[in-house]
């Protein structure tokens, strides 16, 4: 029986340790014939493969595709690619598999996997689940699948290129951080007709300068500054697997996913008027108001990239978006899975259409002070029970509060949201109101109820 560590398998992707005692050739190849099984079960037959630039993804992703085509499961071996282009080729070689061997932004010595079982559909917790079960007991499909290698940024490229036009010069500072997204981003930007501004888009498995994530506020500011030292009109971080995208303005200044995702709102409902858009609960309420503003209809989902895909499609929504970057353009403009380069673009497209800079385009949306994402301490073991509880006594107490996802407990003129992290053993936290004093009231309200568990850590740090 394969004894694979059960920390690996998250919410809705798999990340581990490349080591003797997590992710190796031989633990791939197992939880690939899991995969290949599910697929085969699925009458799935054929799977896209590809890598991100680390030291250990050749040879991971050699014993993936051995152990996809044991199940009788064909290979599309497209190398090393981001995995929005894994994503698009599904739909190019017309399969509803796909396999990303990616640790995404995670550090040096990590590896993982994002699995798909339909056209902008991965795992969710119930895959998940699926998938460790089968590993357990290794009662895998069998046969001998075929090998296919193909070269498809090309066709990538184009596809995307087709679905923009940028209306006057921009110049851009793009900064991926020495991964993967280095390889193909700035050249993507050029054939638009940009002037790019490279930074750190050297491929560098060490990552010798921080991990290649938007959410870092090192990898911000250092995009600001390059932004502001070369008067560029817009500064764009890319995260180690091309999925997720941070945003800087001509002044360097960070403008956050859910403060962009207004500009991508307003764009999408002028081209398509009345339209649904889906986003997280760590959201801003600027967002959904200036959705409404614009005659859209706003709808507040679960945070997790799986959980904001599937509601896009549900829902059939123009866009979705969450706080941690991850954007989907859906039909008729593309495909509805998270797609930074393509966000890039549209958001370019935007800023290339307006008569003012990206800083006098924010300023013209509506304003909250917010916290960034915050964490506290809470082992994995309680978390979702904690936060059950915390849910019950908000209520009990006779407040508005949206428990979709943990508890987003409304004020009236503010917010504040606790839920449990996927991930890690940790709560996360947000605030937000008019003035600073109204965010630091409702932050004691909430410390209040807190100080009631002594499972919740007392300090809490930004996320």
């Amino acid at each position: 029986m394969a004894n694979l560590e059960r920390t690996m398998f998250r919410e809705y992707d798999l990340r581990g340790r490349v080591n003797d005692k997590e992710l190796n050739e031989d633990t791939i190849r197992i939880l690939a014939k899991a995969y290949g099984t599910m697929l085969r079960q699925r009458e799935i037959k054929t799977a896209i493969v590809g890598h991100d630039y680390r030291k250990s993804s050749e040879r991971l992703t050699q014993a993936a595709i051995e152990g996809l085509v044991s199940t009788g499961v064909n290979a599309i071996s497209l190398g090393m690619i981001l995995t929005p282009l894994m994503y698009s080729a599904q739909y190019h070689y017309e399969t509803k598999g796909g396999l990303m061997l990616t640790a995404s932004h995670n550090p040096s010595g990590w590896s993982g996997l994002k699995l798909a079982l339909g056209y902008s559909y991965t795992f969710g917790p119930e895959e998940m689940e699926e998938l460790y079960e089968l590993t357990v007991s290794e009662d895998f499909g069998s046969g001998k699948g075929t090998v296919q290698a193909d070269d498809f940024t090309e066709h990538y490229t184009a596809d995307l290129l087709k679905r923009v036009e940028i209306a006057r010069p921009m110049k851009v500072v793009v900064n991926t951080g020495n991964g993967t997204a280095g390889a193909f981003v700035p050249a993507i930007l050029r054939k638009a007709g940009c002037e790019v501004v490279e930074l750190y888009c050297n491929l560098d498995w060490d990552f010798p300068v921080y991990f290649p994530n938007p959410s870092l506020v090192e990898m911000m500011e250092d995009t600001g500054q390059k932004v502001v030292e070369t008067e560029a009109d817009i500064g764009l971080a890319i995260d180690g697997d091309g999925d997720r995208l941070g945003i800087t303005d001509e002044q360097g200044q960070v403008v956050w996913p859910d403060r962009f995702l207004i500009l991508l709102s307003r764009q999408a409902l002028q081209k398509h008027p009345g339209s649904k858009i889906v986003f997280d609960v760590k959201c801003s309420q600027a967002l959904p108001e200036d959705i409404e503003a614009h005659g859209g209809i706003p709808i507040m989902w679960k945070t997790g990239h799986s959980y904001i895909k599937q509601k896009v499609r549900d829902e059939q929504a123009v866009l979705g978006g969450e706080m941690s970057g991850h954007i989907f353009v859906s039909q008729p403009d593309y495909y509805g899975f998270d797609d930074s380069v393509f966000a890039a673009l549209k958001l370019t497209e935007y800023l290339s259409q307006q008569t003012g800079t990206m800083s006098e385009v924010i300023a013209n949306t509506p304003y909250y002070v917010s916290t960034p994402a915050l964490q506290a301490d809470c082992a994995d073991e309680v978390k979702y029970d904690v936060v059950d509880k915390l849910t019950q006594e908000f209520k009990a107490d006779g407040y508005d509060v949206n428990d979709i996802n943990g508890a987003r407990v409304n004020f009236g003129d503010g917010w504040g949201l606790v839920r449990a992290s996927s991930n890690l053993p940790v709560l996360v936290l947000r605030f937000e109101a008019k003035t600073q004093e109204r965010v630091d009231e409702i932050m004691a309200i909430f410390r209040k109820k807190f100080s009631k568990y002594p499972e919740i850590g007392e300090e809490w740090e930004s996320g």
